[in-house]
């Protein structure tokens, strides 16, 4: 025969157990670390999307620009600025607000759309932008 203590033990559990389904999932709040020019406040989604488009842009993967763990070498440490290509990866950022902000700040212009630049103006699938010079010498 079960005790009585045993019994209230299982019924106790059970009710815990009960009311925590009942309970509001606490959801994880996306916080990025050390951004400098993109929006501190950015969605993940957000920034999932602009890193996705740096990868087609340039052909490239995460560790081209993103430094490895530590700790971990098989995973990144999207927050280090240890590899030195993040840097410049901010630099042609705030060079592409300003020309676009400069030229391209208009959607429409003497009746004609007006394309902005973005990475791939540049880089076209590269990790190396090619240019208009290097393809005479060649």
């Amino acid at each position: 025969m079960i005790n009585k203590k045993t019994a209230t033990m299982a019924v106790l559990a059970g009710i815990v157990v009960l009311l925590s389904a009942f309970m509001p999932k606490q959801q994880d709040t996306f916080k990025a670390k050390n951004l400098k020019v993109l929006p501190k406040n950015i969605s993940k989604e957000d920034l999932d999307k602009v890193m996705d488009g740096f990868k087609v842009s340039l052909g490239v993967r995460c560790n081209y620009c993103h430094a490895s763990m530590k700790d971990n070498p098989k995973k990144m440490d999207f927050a280090s600025d240890d590899n030195a290509k993040k840097d410049i990866a901010r630099d042609m950022m705030r060079m592409t607000a300003k020309i676009n902000k400069k030229y391209f700040q208009h959607e429409m212009k003497d009746g004609k759309g007006q394309t902005e630049i973005s990475c791939t103006t540049c880089h076209n699938g590269k990790s190396e932008p090619v240019l208009k010079s290097d393809d005479v010498h060649k």
